[in-house]
């Protein structure tokens, strides 16, 4: 593989000297700036052969660099090994940015190449800053991969369905009405919505177009007078072609959104700025451009009550799985027949029960021991191992329902454990419970909450690399902004309605890794003199493993908060399961 690895490179570097570019620049994502991408824009794992989801690859005449975040330093080190790539750490004070990287390495005046549908505005106008102090130039060319990249897999064009009411909570028109009064406010002429979770939230349709996140390729363009749809025709059946028109939604071709952007006649449209590069030119040939976050992002994540109403009920479901799984798990084990892979596969058959289910959110992380050290870790045949009854099992998983979408992690002893994974999963709980006991002031962002989850490590000399939460979608994207709750600044408030995730952990490199990860909702809690103030509801309903905890590291407060959460645990679920298995969680959620 390593050898296919440097042949692709090759061929890189012979379009780059066809093209007269010292360097090309080639990120993770596809043109509507996705976390998740269809196969047709994997350029950069194609190319790389590094797997994980987020990093950006840059390749010289002669030299290679790949940045990632600490989610996949282990990882990455592993696959790049031998490709002649080198990993550049991010977030390190000893890591240079890519331009600084790229300043070292090429002669002023040297181009640099990117593909302009896949980076966005944002990303070019910062990069082409920078490069610049270093008398680099940033220019757009086409997409090499249509030239170089053999049986590349085409644009996906899965048929799409519509969300029924009953989940979707109020009809795509009010929605767009909505879109439209607010962009009124702002006189604003028109909107393009590019990011397919916005598309598939406005228009109440799914598909099946990305892994794991029930979206669709599209582009949907918003003026004050009408919607317009750019999508393949073969998507389209003869339902949705007469949803879309009662909707008063026109249909076109979705490679017709070049030129309609660059014939548009209003007197501006906004953008925001993690549209694609492409798009952004073709319309600031015509029109007037607006960089702004789309109004979508906002309105997206605050769940209407239909939506909440649906969550709950997709969160006992998904708790019955996982209560079903964790009973079974620990025999299983036992017998010696079960790996990280084969454990998934269960996984998914127990979800695969539950009704309106439709798959899972992301793939399953299932890191046994040292793997669990690898934050992002995914079991492959090359990498799967055989589970012992013994240590530490890291389980980070979810389900995609009709009626929401889940995200849950939790650490399983599978026998006996040392102390110091006992004091890590301790360290862990203990942060996990301060943030999901927190009341704060309407107004209040993610960032000013991180600290509560991370205080008892920081105390004790650890530290964690990633967020400790983020949104989540309605039956769509896992990850959704524009709130988090993490170290660096993220400035979007924490609303009633807004769900939210609570994942703090510890990764011990080669020996373990630790979370526990709850999906929560922002409620309101109560009204003073002070202004109104908030809390946090706990979504995810599954018993917390209680074996590797060091009570005595424990306050009474925690322990109680604890044995309140296991109460509402076994409330909700034990209608929904048999006799033995109600045994099995009053076992698994009796008072500390």
């Amino acid at each position: 593989m390593k050898d296919t690895i440097k042949e692709r490179i090759a061929s890189l570097r012979r379009f780059m000297q066809k093209k007269q570019i010292n360097a090309f620049i080639i990120p993770s994502t596809d043109p509507h700036a996705g976390e998740y991408v269809p196969e047709h824009w994997e350029a950069r794992k194609w190319l790389s052969g590094f797997t994980g989801s987020a990093g950006t690859l840059v390749i010289t005449e002669k030299e290679g660099g790949l940045w990632t975040d600490s989610r996949y330093f282990l990882q990455a080190e592993e696959q790049l090994n031998g490709t002649g790539i080198d990993l550049q750490k991010e977030g390190l004070s000893s890591t240079p940015s890519i331009a600084e990287w790229l300043g070292e390495k090429l002669q002023a005046g040297s181009k640099i190449g990117i593909d302009g549908w896949v980076n966005s505005i944002s990303t070019v106008e910062n990069l082409s800053k920078q490069l610049l102090t270093h008398q680099l130039t940033l220019i757009s060319t086409e997409d090499p991969f249509t030239s170089i990249w053999e049986n590349r897999p085409s644009i996906p064009e899965n048929p799409i369905f519509i969300l029924p009411l009953e989940y979707a909570g109020v009809p795509c028109q009010h929605k767009i009405l909505q879109i439209q009064e607010l962009l009124q406010q702002k006189h604003t002429e028109g909107l393009l919505l590019s990011a397919l979770d916005e598309i598939a939230w406005t228009l109440n349709l799914r598909g099946n177009d990305v892994h794991c996140n029930p979206v669709f390729v599209s582009y949907l363009l918003i003026t004050n007078r009408q919607a317009t749809l750019y999508i393949s025709p073969k998507k389209l059946t003869d339902e949705l072609t007469e949803y879309l028109q009662q909707n008063n939604i026109i249909i076109k071709d979705y490679k017709d959104i070049i030129s309609d952007l660059s014939n548009y006649k209003e007197k501006n449209i906004q953008l925001s700025p993690s549209t694609n590069y492409a798009l952004y030119q073709a319309a600031s040939s015509a029109t007037h451009i607006l960089q702004e976050v789309s109004p979508v992002v906002y309105l997206k994540a605050v769940k209407n009550d239909t939506e909440i109403s649906g969550i709950h009920q997709a969160m006992k479901r998904d708790g019955v799985a996982m209560v079903r799984f964790l009973r079974w798990i620990k025999e299983a084990v036992q017998q010696g027949s079960e790996s990280e892979i084969s454990i998934s596969n269960k996984l998914y058959e127990f979800r695969n029960e539950q009704a309106l289910f439709k798959g899972i959110s992301f793939d399953t992380i299932a890191g046994y021991q040292q793997h669990g050290a690898i934050v992002h870790y995914e079991a492959t045949p090359d990498t799967d191992i055989p589970l012992k009854p013994e240590g530490l099992l890291l389980l980070d998983s979810g389900g995609q329902y009709m009626d929401g979408t889940t995200d849950i992690t939790r650490t399983i002893a599978l026998g006996a454990v040392s102390q110091q994974q006992k004091i890590d999963y301790t360290l862990v709980l203990k942060g996990f419970i301060a943030l999901s006991q927190a009341v704060f002031p309407h107004g209040t962002c993610g960032t000013q909450l991180d600290v509560l989850a991370r205080q008892y490590m920081w105390k004790a000399g650890i530290n964690y690399g990633h967020g400790t939460g983020h949104g989540v979608g309605h039956f769509l994207n896992v990850h959704e902004g524009p709130h988090q709750i993490r170290m660096n600044h993220m400035p979007s408030p924490l609303l009633p309605g807004m769900t939210i995730t609570n994942e703090p952990g510890i990764y011990r490199s080669g020996e373990y890794g630790i979370r526990t990860e709850n999906t929560m909702l922002v409620v309101k809690d109560n009204e003073t003199s002070f202004g109104a103030f908030y809390r946090f509801e706990p979504l995810t309903l599954c018993p917390i493993d209680k074996e590797t905890i060091c009570k005595e590291m424990m306050t009474g407060d925690e322990i109680q908060w604890l044995n309140n959460y296991h109460t509402r645990v076994y409330k909700e679920l034990s209608p929904l399961l048999s006799p033995e298995e109600r045994i099995w969680l009053e076992n698994a959620t009796s008072a500390l």
